[in-house]
């Protein structure tokens, strides 16, 4: 017996009675779920794990699909994430499987939640579960668990206990729902342009956190090693404000472009013609050789403002008289949505911010609510991804009603026009 190809509804808690349409050799009947041998696959199934996060594709052209998986890989974890009102309905799954979520191992009771830790007794034993606090990933961003559960409540086995950067309510959460407007206006969203309201700013709707990484190593050259202090010579004050005693940022610190995060001084060799005369008289006398200095300090280039949160100093040790230190400074920065930055949706439809405008510079509704974001009317039929208008229609229609759908892929199969008729009818 060949069941059909719903294997999401076969993996819940289906119970004897219940029936599931199957294929025997050219005949279409129902039969138990018992007496499955195989399964149709699914028509999820034959997408990548990004086309599969996208609505309506069968309505979209393939090149854009292709570009709406990329898009999703590219996406920036949000300070506040929001689960997608609109959605295939493997949102969860893909957050389970990505292992940024906080899963309970067995059932139990929570003792203690602590913002890097979680304590739950079970069979006598208190496991602890550590949780993500604030590192960094190769892409700059935060990685960053947020406990859901409250102290004394009862968990079960396979229960999710933390959130990741970019889930929400254990669904993967890449993005926000803001109410936008297909129409052109006054030429700010011409091409690829896209125009958006300061509230999206002011409200850091799309405001992300990144943490960057400033290293720097001392080695040994042919006039002496060189040396980490925080007395450089002909440095203003303000740039070493930031300095410990070792010549090293302190930790939460505030630094601003052009700061000292690490002072270092390298040793060169200066012709003796060119000491000062006090210089060549101490050499002299007392018979030594003057050594000068440059600064090679480490400093915190354009862009990089931001705060101190965490600091590595690593010294080597062995044998070898080779061997460097290297100081890791990392920085935590906000960064607000600005022009310039690229926005992008589920259906290859991107763009580049042109203007931020005033909310009573935007378009507004009948009611007056401003719209958040403007794009360009002309790049629908030209791409070819006309998802996008069924998602946003429907979109509109579950922030009004507060409800989400979850709709899957190629839902023409079960009758003509479906798409058409669960939007619009």
């Amino acid at each position: 017996m060949l069941a059909a190809g719903n294997s999401l509804a076969l993996n819940r808690d289906i119970h004897e009675e219940q029936v599931v349409p199957a294929r025997y050799r050219q005949e279409f009947l129902t039969i138990a779920w018992e007496q499955v041998h195989l399964r149709s696959i699914f028509p999820l199934q034959y997408f990548y794990i990004g086309a599969s996060l996208i609505p309506f594709i069968e309505h979209n052209d393939a090149n854009r699909a292709l570009i709406s998986s990329n898009m999703q890989r590219q996406a920036v974890p949000l300070s506040r994430s929001e689960k997608c009102i609109v959605g295939t309905g493997l949102e969860r799954q893909v957050a389970l499987d990505s292992g940024a979520l906080a899963i309970a191992q067995r059932g139990g009771k929570i003792i203690y939640i602590e913002i890097d830790r979680i304590l739950f007794s079970g069979n006598g034993d208190i496991l602890t579960i550590p949780l993500l606090m604030y590192e960094r990933s190769n892409k700059n961003t935060y990685l960053h668990q947020k406990p859901q559960v409250r102290r004394g409540k009862s968990i079960k086995k396979g229960q999710i206990l933390a959130d990741g950067a970019a889930t929400v309510g254990g669904e993967l959460a890449l993005g926000k729902n803001v109410l936008v407007a297909y129409m052109p206006w006054e030429g700010y969203n011409s091409e690829d342009a896209v125009l958006i309201s300061e509230r999206l700013v002011y409200e850091d709707i799309y405001t992300s956190f990144h943490i960057r990484k400033y290293e720097i190593q001392t080695h040994a050259t042919s006039q002496g090693p060189e040396r980490i202090t925080n007395e450089i010579p002909h440095l203003e004050a303000r740039l070493l404000r930031n300095l410990d005693k070792n010549g090293i940022v302190m930790l939460g610190s505030w630094v601003e472009t052009g700061d000292i995060l690490v002072g270092k001084l390298t040793p060169k060799r200066v012709k003796e013609s060119s000491y000062p005369p006090e210089n060549r008289l101490l050499g002299a006398i007392l018979g030594i050789q003057v050594s000068t200095s440059k600064e090679t300090c480490l400093k915190l280039p354009i862009g990089g403002r931001g705060r101190v949160i965490d600091v590595r100093w690593i010294q080597k040790r062995g044998g070898s008289s080779y061997n460097p230190e290297t100081i890791r400074i990392y920085i935590s920065q906000k960064r607000e949505i600005k022009v310039g930055d690229k926005v992008a949706g589920r259906h290859g439809n991107k763009g580049i911010i042109s203007k931020i405008l005033p909310r009573h510079d935007m378009p507004y509704l009948q009611d007056g609510e401003p719209i958040d974001m403007v794009f360009n009317p002309l790049g629908v039929p030209s791409r070819m991804n006309v998802g996008q208008i069924f998602e946003c229609s429907l979109g509109l229609a579950g922030g009004l009603l507060d409800r989400h759908y979850r709709i899957a892929p190629f839902d023409e199969r079960y009758e003509q026009e479906a798409s058409r008729k669960l939007v619009f009818h």
